[in-house]
Order: C-alpha cells, then structure tokens, then sequence
C-alpha cells in the first residue's frame, strides 16, 4: 500500500495563506468573526453587505490588525449589485478563492398571519441571494480554472421543522440542497467543494437576549444541547478554515453540523 502521507502533506492540510475570501453579511456576528479568523490565518479578506458604513468600519479594522482587505456594498438578493460586487472583489484581489455566504433574514410568524410579501423577503435574503452570490462566483471559479471552496451557512433548522418558522425553516433546507446539488454540477468537473455550516443560537446582537441564563428561553435551548451551552461567533471559525483549506478536498455536498449536538438530541 502506498503512503501518501508525509509531513509536506500535513503541514499543508490547513494552510489557506494567500487565498482570496468573499464573505457575504460580513459585518454579522458569524461573518465578521470569520473575517478575522480568515484574516489571521493569512487570506485576503473581501467582505460585502447592505451597509458602506458597517463595511468600511469593518475593513478599516481589518486592516488595523495587518489585514489585506477590501469591501463593496450592495443588496445580496439583487442581480446587479452580487455582479458589482464580484467584480469588485476580482478588481481589488484578482481571483476568488473562496465564497462564504453569511447573510440572512428571518422574521418569526404564523403563517396565518404572514404576509405573502414577508415570506417572500424570507426566501429573496436566504435562498435568492445565496443562489446569486453562488453563480457568479461559481462563473468566476470556472474562468480562474483553479478550483475553489464554496461554504454556504444555512442552519440546524433546515432539517428541524418550527411553529411560525415556514419560511425559514424552508429557507435553509432550500440552501441544504443548493449545496449538494451545486457539489454534483462542480466538484468532479470544476474541482470547486460546495458545504453548508448549520449552526443553532449563537451570540449575535439579534439574540444577546437569549444568553441570559435565568431565562426560560436558555434554560429550554440547554436541555436540547449536549455541549452545554449555545454557540458563540468564534465556534465558527474553526470550521470555516476547515472547510476553505486542502482538507476538506473529499468533503462536498455535506452539512456540516456546527450546533453544539442540536442534532443529536
């Protein structure tokens, strides 16, 4: 049996120095944490959002900690604005290495009651957007004919139906397959890894109140979690590097459960 494992082999597993990141919904909690978990692990960093303030904030400090770094603002559920912005990240950085899509909405109601409208803003900002940032980075990969690593944060929802949750919930299963389906149409063809990260409640200015650990809400959630607490930013870091590096060359199609044993349980 031959072995293919040595030491150039496994100190190159992990090492995603010089790649170049899109990180869509950047100045979140999830996507920030990941820019600098990119940035320090020696990626260049090109980050977008709806926001020229947060964006420009966000990329300032970037750079202040020895950062390469860049932004472009737009609508990620607007044709026009996904193309501007991948041809923004190409002007500054010449390539696209790899797409991280961290942006969403969600907004909690009985179906009874939620406007068509509403539901729809659900699907443009979760499904529409992932869709549009994958196609044109995807058409960018191919052109670069160097592979690439697409991760696309859905969520443990996606699997896990929720009362007043219709639209998410079919949201993030619509991404879940997006993935696997875009792994079957690129990564034999184009050697470009398509996986989803599917996190439960993690620490985020939206849900800062559900850390408070004599609520009921807390105290519910830790009952369905065997890692005993709910997530933080950071937890995702790991994963993302991960999944942007060499090792995860065999990996595509898959959600990877980020979600403290959610599943499980």
């Amino acid at each position: 049996m031959v072995n293919n494992v040595n030491k150039q082999f496994v100190d190159n597993l992990f090492d995603v120095k010089g790649k170049v990141a899109l990180i869509t919904g950047a100045t979140g909690a999830l996507g920030r944490a990941v820019s600098f978990g990119y940035g320090y692990a020696g990626m260049k960093v090109f980050v977008t959002g709806r926001s020229e303030e947060k964006c420009k904030a966000l990329c300032d400090e970037l750079e202040a900690h020895g950062i390469e770094c860049g932004y472009s603002v737009g609508n990620p559920a607007v044709e026009e604005d996904v193309i501007k912005v991948v041809n923004d990240a190409v002007a500054k950085f010449g390539e696209i290495n790899v797409l991280l899509t961290a942006a969403g909405y969600n907004n909690p109601q009985p179906i009874v009651e939620q406007s068509l409208e509403e539901w729809k803003k659900i699907m443009d900002s979760d499904v529409q957007a992932t869709w549009l940032f994958c196609k044109y980075v995807g058409q960018q990969m191919i052109k670069q004919g160097k592979g690439g690593k697409v991760i696309l944060v859905s969520s443990a929802r996606s699997k896990m139906g929720m009362a007043n949750y219709t639209g998410y919930c079919t949201a993030k299963a619509g991404i879940d397959l997006m993935a696997q389906s875009l792994a079957c149409e690129w990564t034999a063809k184009y050697k470009i890894n398509v996986n989803t990260i599917n996190p439960t409640v993690f620490r985020s200015d939206l849900t800062e109140w559900m850390f408070d650990p004599e609520s009921n809400v807390y105290q519910n959630f830790l009952k369905r979690i065997p890692a005993g607490r709910l997530g933080e930013p950071e937890d995702f870091v790991g994963p993302c590097i991960f999944l942007a590096s060499s090792a995860s060359d065999f990996m595509t199609g898959a959600n990877v459960a980020v979600e403290g044993g959610y599943w499980a349980n």
